[in-house]
């Protein structure tokens, strides 16, 4: 009985020095919004403390804009990415198409005078 009372706390006791605890927590940033408008060269976005950076459809977070830089989960992706000044074929072929007509009407307009 006496032996119990002794192997009880000292075995309490070794299980609670086996106990580890994680040095760092850790911490998601928040999601971004449904679209996300970058700027051409500077695939930064800031928002709410946290820095973002886009790579190749990959998108990383920090909480500086120098690093680390750790993985978003892709629950926290927005669902649209564009690049302020960029455009995509459809928009210049039609802005083409535009200016050929334009050109077209200014040339018959002047060669009938």
């Amino acid at each position: 009985m006496h032996r119990m009372l002794i192997i009880v706390p000292l075995t309490a006791l070794l299980l609670c020095g086996c106990v580890v605890t994680p040095a760092d927590r850790v911490v998601v940033a928040p999601a971004l919004p449904g679209y996300v408008e970058l700027e051409i060269g500077y695939p930064y976005y800031h928002q709410h403390g946290y820095y973002y950076y886009y790579d190749n459809s990959r998108w990383l977070y920090s909480n500086s804009r120098s690093g680390p830089w750790t993985d978003l989960p892709r629950s926290h992706y927005p669902k649209e990415t564009r690049f302020k000044g960029h455009r995509g074929r459809d928009h210049d072929r039609d802005r083409d198409r535009r200016d050929y007509d334009h050109d077209r009407y200014d040339r018959d307009r002047y060669d009938r005078r």
